[in-house]
């Protein structure tokens, strides 16, 4: 059976992901360290220390978890953010990062883990608009030391709608919802953690 995001299937499933995990989403989306990134009043340095902490979250997924879904989404390379964000600190004159682990993907499913997925590739989504803001910041204002943000540019809809696709496509296949949803409230959940941990040592 072929996915379709118009199928009555496809919606309902997706529309449950998206209430399951709303919760989860709004906590992490309430975080100081999170809201910053929209405040008129962002620094460069805390445009700086957003990227390091979304540096840890792409790092664990480009190398844990990208391996798994390998057969699953084929477009994963394009997928791949780790090297737009150390461009951004270089150009920042930050050093590249060291990652610290967000994830446990030891006996993880192949569900679970698109859960995941779901998380870290629904972020791209508000890129643009958080763009706007950080292209507020004097140095900002050219296109360079964005490209994270920038992210897939006038792809980032179809690059969503790709993804969706895929994972609509195997869940129905599979028969998977809950366990999808279980990874995507883990993946929310892991993020809020890994932002909680990295504040308290740096205060």
């Amino acid at each position: 059976m072929t996915s379709d995001l118009n199928s009555s299937l496809s919606l309902d499933f997706l529309n449950t992901l998206k209430t399951q995990t709303a919760i989860a989403h709004k906590r992490l989306e309430h975080l100081p360290v999170s809201s910053s990134i929209l405040s008129p009043e962002m620094k460069t340095e805390d445009y700086a220390y957003y990227l390091k902490l979304m540096y840890d979250v792409h790092y664990d997924v480009e190398e844990n978890i990208f391996p798994l879904l390998s057969g699953n989404i084929h477009d994963l390379t394009e997928r791949k953010k780790k090297h737009l964000i150390e461009e951004d600190l270089a150009f920042l004159n930050y050093n590249k990062p060291v990652a610290s682990p967000v994830f446990n993907t030891e006996n993880i499913t192949i569900p679970f883990t698109l859960g995941i997925l779901y998380v870290v590739e629904g972020s791209s989504l508000g890129g643009r608009f958080i763009l706007k803001n950080i292209e507020t910041i004097k140095g900002l204002d050219e296109g360079k030391g964005v490209s994270y943000f920038t992210g897939y540019g006038n792809k980032t809809g179809s690059h969503w709608k790709s993804f969706l696709n895929a994972l609509t496509e195997y869940q129905e296949k599979n028969n998977c919802e809950d366990e999808i949803i279980k990874g995507a409230i883990y993946a929310f959940d892991c993020i809020y953690d890994h932002f909680v941990k990295k504040e308290r040592n740096e205060n």
